[in-house]
């Protein structure tokens, strides 16, 4: 059980793991040993999430996401495949406990009346630089 919080809990049998060789530098071990995680969770099909928490972790997930709906989350980072694979559990624990915050709604405000006047002001400033700035005909 993958434990996101007191109350969603994620069953193993719901992620998907494979090793594969990571890229970059490392020498022979690196062409060598598949110490790579892709690990693949399937956010749409899953029982484990409320609805709520499903729209927003397929809106984060971005790119991420398959067509399907599949979560797929690859962690390189270190050179052993047990630190991968904690790292690609904890990006994934990190990615639904911030998909369990929902956004507060935004309450619309109306400007108070003196930063209404501050912004006439403001404009009828600079309207009067740029009247400044006219060049006047007969002046030549």
């Amino acid at each position: 059980m993958l434990e996101i919080n007191h109350r969603i809990a994620i069953d193993e049998s719901e992620l998907e793991e494979r090793f594969i060789r990571a890229s970059g530098p490392g020498g022979q071990n690196v062409n060598k040993v598949s110490t790579a995680v892709e690990l693949r969770f399937d956010v749409m099909r899953s029982p484990s999430l409320p609805d709520d928490v499903r729209v927003r972790l397929a809106r984060l997930a971005g790119r991420r996401l398959t067509a399907d709906g599949v979560l797929v989350i690859r962690a390189e980072r270190f050179r052993t495949q047990e630190r991968n694979r904690e790292d690609a559990r904890e990006r994934l624990m990190e990615l639904i406990r911030h998909a369990l915050a929902a956004p507060k709604r935004r309450v619309p405000t109306k400007p108070t009346r003196a930063a209404k006047e501050r912004r006439h002001e403001a404009k009828a400033k600079r309207s009067h630089v740029k009247k400044l700035r006219s060049t006047r005909p007969g002046f030549d």
